[in-house]
């Protein structure tokens, strides 16, 4: 175990106080689309005078260190502690501790792995002041409920997603919406929703872990659905004015509090904290394809609102008739792109063949980044115009921070239920059509959107024309909204402070 020390009666900015302050103890995933957002919360209530303390096993705790030393060093009373895991005791295989590329045979004993952390992570809490006051856990770590009644504090969930999504899928299962529809692609109306009609299918939202036919993935839903139930309250990555409709049903459907913090991406482009903008999202072994300034001479040399940026994310990885089919329709589509392309070097003989020539023959107008790319400071460039992305909601709040309409192409879990928000709720999207997963298939099929599709939806994404314009002028008053939002005086903004106060030692 190792950890990084800090003074935790005092914040940013309040010198000369001593009064006891709030001790939030954060448990996030290791998934860098958990994780990210999950530290981010950290950082921003620590602005406001909280101790927070982030407890993960090493492989986790090494992609936020460097997020997380930049913040102590400038003030902030945030710790960083890790905790190893007891691979023999769960069954897994040493080093295999990397819950975004463990074999899928060894998840649910990578799963166990974590929750052993238990008992280390309580004693360590016990044995050092300040005592925690609440526990923020991953919705993904059932677990912590023993964590915080053994601490005897209170537990709040985090999520990394839109309340949108969560309160579909929340009614889809509480009104069993799916019971007799046997066909897991027929569609059927969201229930419980007042004001908008949302249609789905049981392949778009099947539920955390459900639909998978192995009994220890169904149970452990099961304890993530009684671990959501029981929590205290509930923070999400998301702000009050994007979506107050579904937050506020939310807090309604389960009877407890809600706040709405972010963007929390936004805690980088603050004061002091700008530095860490271009490595927020970079794992332990991505090497960067290009560097950050490599990415920012590039897109000087383009024309405002020019460029589209196409990424899939940290996990989806585009099957080879894909690969081929999105640059044919990049390439097509006569506008300047980014494309990255994450483990280039995994791909076969004829695609790596394909993208050296496609980068050949667009050379000056696509930039191809084989690997990592600072997707952040990409999009917060004057030159973006557009972003073709997986739905990950990471990604589509950085789309909307950055005021940039978005090519929707969901590939599984919550970005079908995402891409719904962006498309038909918020009016910022268009969609290439894809209607079932991608990846994780119960069964095996090929689907390949066609380049013929891809371009002419960035034609319509990044062109003119009116409706062009109102997605774009809707995208820019959102963006607007998300900036107000965090700053003082601002719905995230109140929620942090009000977060703040509500959790500080009770003997104050």
């Amino acid at each position: 175990m190792t950890s990084q020390e800090q003074p935790a009666t005092l914040g940013r900015g309040d010198a000369g106080s001593t009064k006891a302050a709030a001790h939030f103890v954060f448990v996030p995933l290791n998934e860098q689309g958990h994780l990210i957002p999950a530290v981010d919360t950290a950082l921003l209530l620590a602005t406001h005078g909280a101790l927070c303390t982030i407890v993960a096993p090493p492989s986790t705790a090494a992609r936020v260190r460097h997020t997380v030393d930049a913040a102590r060093h400038s003030g902030l009373p945030v710790r960083l502690v890790e905790f190893p895991l007891d691979y023999a005791a769960a069954g897994l295989p040493e080093g295999a501790d990397h819950a975004d590329r463990i074999e899928p045979r060894y998840m649910m004993s990578y799963y166990r792995a974590v929750a052993l952390l238990r008992a280390p992570i309580e004693r360590y809490l016990r044995a050092r002041a300040p005592y925690p006051t609440c526990v923020v856990s991953d919705f993904f770590n059932p677990w912590t409920t023993e964590l915080a009644a053994g601490l005897g504090v209170p537990r709040l969930s985090f999520f990394c997603m839109c309340a949108f999504s969560i309160l579909c899928q929340h009614n889809l299962e509480r009104f069993h919406a799916f019971a007799g529809v046997e066909d897991s692609n027929e569609p059927v109306v969201v229930p419980g929703l007042e004001t908008r009609r949302v249609v789905v299918t049981r392949a778009q939202a099947p539920g955390f872990l459900r639909g998978i036919p192995i009994p220890e993935w169904e149970a452990l839903a099961d304890y993530i659905e009684r671990a959501r139930a029981e929590a205290d309250g509930v923070i999400f990555n998301t702000f009050l004015e994007l979506e107050p409709e579904y937050a506020a049903g939310y807090a309604a459907a389960r009877g407890m509090k809600v706040w709405t913090v972010g963007p929390v991406s936004l805690y980088h482009q603050q004061a002091g904290a700008a530095a860490t903008l271009a490595s927020r999202g970079k794992g332990n072994n991505d090497t960067p394809a290009v560097d950050a300034a490599g990415c920012l001479r590039w897109l000087d040399g383009r024309d405002p609102g020019s460029v589209l940026y196409v990424s899939f994310g940290s996990i989806v990885q585009p099957e080879p008739k894909q690969v081929v089919e999105l640059g044919l329709g990049l390439e097509a589509s006569g506008h300047p792109f980014v494309w990255v392309v994450r483990n280039a070097g995994g791909y076969d003989e004829a695609v790596r063949a394909f993208l050296d020539e496609l980068e050949a023959r667009v050379a000056g107008r696509g930039l191809i980044v084989r690997g990592w790319a600072p997707q952040a400071v990409i999009l917060s460039h004057a030159a973006a115009g557009g972003f073709v992305t997986h739905c990950g909601w990471n990604s589509m709040l950085e789309a909307i921070v950055a005021g940039l309409p978005v090519v929707t192409w969901p590939h599984f879990a919550d970005q079908f239920l995402n891409e719904k928000m962006a498309v038909e709720v918020l009016g910022i999207g268009v969609s290439v059509g894809v209607k079932e997963p991608l990846i994780y298939q119960a069964v095996k099929k090929e689907i390949v959107v066609g380049r013929d599709v891809v371009e002419a939806a960035v034609r319509s994404v990044m062109g003119g024309g009116e409706e062009a314009e109102r997605r774009r002028r809707r995208v820019r008053a959102l963006a607007a909204k998300a900036r107000a939002a965090v700053q003082e005086g601002g719905s995230s903004h109140a929620n942090l402070l009000d977060l703040v106060k509500r959790f500080e030692p009770r003997d104050n």
